[in-house]
């Protein structure tokens, strides 16, 4: 991994001439996002992520906290928080900013000692799992992170809008997979980052993938595209 999200978030953070990130997915064509919009305070942040905050408790952990934005509004809020993400850029960036607790990690290699009341998993959090085979153990691995009354607050969306329907009104989606298992790409300063998998999944399909995995799952808010935020309890 070139790391070029994060050298997009360092580069900010230190004005060292940041230029906007190139996205482009399996299906959809290549995008400009600005790297500024990942430093958004609460008040610029969408509806889905402000109520995610208000709902947080306890100890928190934030898994792929990227500039840390959502770390720092619960750190100035007085949360015990820990952020996490598998950038080095990223995190350097987060420690500029003043974030105390973070730290370069998967969530996978957590050790299951230390235990969370809130686990967060913003921006489609559900991208993390990748593919539908790897929901399982993700979902696992979050359960074992949790304190006993604890919650996962995650976020995604159901991508069947971006499919075309037939004249009968049937979405055409791939026969071979999940419509939502997507690749991604990035590009930054004339650099392309290696194609990684990207998961979006319908709130059904997290549902069920919850209650397979011996957790509760409540749909707590929808948002204007398809997406949602879901909460996921012992």
């Amino acid at each position: 991994m070139k790391d070029l999200f994060g050298k997009a978030i360092l580069d900010y953070q230190t004005h060292n001439s940041p230029e906007d990130l190139i996205t482009e997915t399996s299906i959809s064509e290549a995008d400009e996002m600005s790297v500024a919009y990942l430093f958004r305070d609460f008040k610029e942040m969408p509806k889905l992520e402000r109520k995610a905050l208000q709902l947080a408790k306890g100890k928190v952990l934030d898994v792929g906290c990227g500039a840390g934005s959502h770390a720092l509004y619960l750190q100035e809020k007085g949360f015990d928080v820990t952020a996490i993400d598998i950038s080095e850029n990223a995190i350097k960036a987060c420690e500029l900013r003043g974030l105390k607790n973070c730290k370069v990690s998967d969530v996978l290699n957590l050790d299951t000692s230390e235990k969370f009341d809130t686990i967060l998993l913003l921006m489609n959090g559900t991208g993390i799992f990748g593919k539908m085979n790897q929901i399982s153990k993700f979902l696992q691995k979050l359960k074992s992170l949790l304190n006993e009354g604890g919650q996962i607050l995650i976020d995604s969306s159901d991508l069947i809008y971006m499919y075309d329907q037939d004249e009968d009104g049937a979405y055409e989606v791939p026969a071979n997979g999940y419509y939502g298992e997507l690749t991604f790409t990035i590009q930054y300063k004339g650099e392309t980052e290696d194609t990684f998998d990207w998961l979006y999944l319908d709130y059904n399909t997290l549902q069920n993938a919850a209650i397979a995995n011996g957790l509760e799952c409540e749909l707590i808010l929808e948002g204007k595209h398809f997406d949602y935020l879901a909460k996921l309890s012992l």
